[in-house]
């Protein structure tokens, strides 16, 4: 999947769909699409490692003659070209962890979201925070109180399934799909009060 699915287009698209919603519900929605979450620079050092690693086996059984003290400076120039391009590559960083510590890592960005972005803070705990991250092709979302108390258990999970099936694969248009399901179960339990508008 390319990064350009979730451009500045994808962006506004994500926002009318949400307006759209929030129009029948009193739940507030909020989506979050990160490129990454978490730090990966173990990854890229390791990587880094595996690169210099091989570069000195190689120079070692160089069938030629050379200055021992190019030794050292290949070696490190190996291990920082490797770092690099493992930085820029989603593929090589997946390979380097465990599904684990992505997870992981999901789950942490997404906590520490709903939290900093006050979703945690909205009236009648009715915050939905759907937090997407594009390297681990994970999907996260946490509903608060209010809303969970509101679902029928049976139906939000399967809303919920739907929701994490496109984060291991995400595309726009079923991300969207996706969203607007979530959206009809929202508006059917947790319909705006005519008599009142929403906060």
């Amino acid at each position: 999947m390319s990064r350009a699915q979730f451009d500045q287009s994808a962006c506004d698209t994500l926002a009318e769909c949400v307006k759209e919603i929030e129009k029948n519900t009193d739940a507030e929605l909020v989506i979050v699409v990160r490129a990454r979450s978490g730090n990966y620079r173990h990854a890229d050092y390791l990587f880094g490692a595996l690169v210099a690693f091989a570069g000195l086996l190689f120079l070692l059984f160089l069938p030629f003659d050379f200055h021992q003290y190019w030794v050292p400076i290949d070696v490190a120039a190996l291990f920082v070209i490797g770092a690099y391009l493992c930085s820029r590559s989603r593929i090589i960083r997946r390979l380097l962890t465990t599904k684990k510590f992505r997870a992981g890592a999901v789950r942490a960005g997404a906590a520490a979201m709903f939290y900093e972005a006050g979703i945690a803070n909205t009236n009648a705990e009715m915050g939905v925070l759907i937090y997407l991250s594009l390297l681990e092709h994970r999907l996260e979302l946490i509903a608060d109180r209010g809303v969970l108390k509101a679902m029928p258990p049976l139906e939000w999970n399967r809303s919920l399934s739907e929701l994490i099936a496109v984060g291991r694969k995400p595309e726009l248009q079923t991300f969207l799909k996706a969203l607007r399901d979530l959206g009809l179960l929202l508006a059917k339990h947790l319909r705006i009060d005519s008599s009142r508008s929403k906060a």
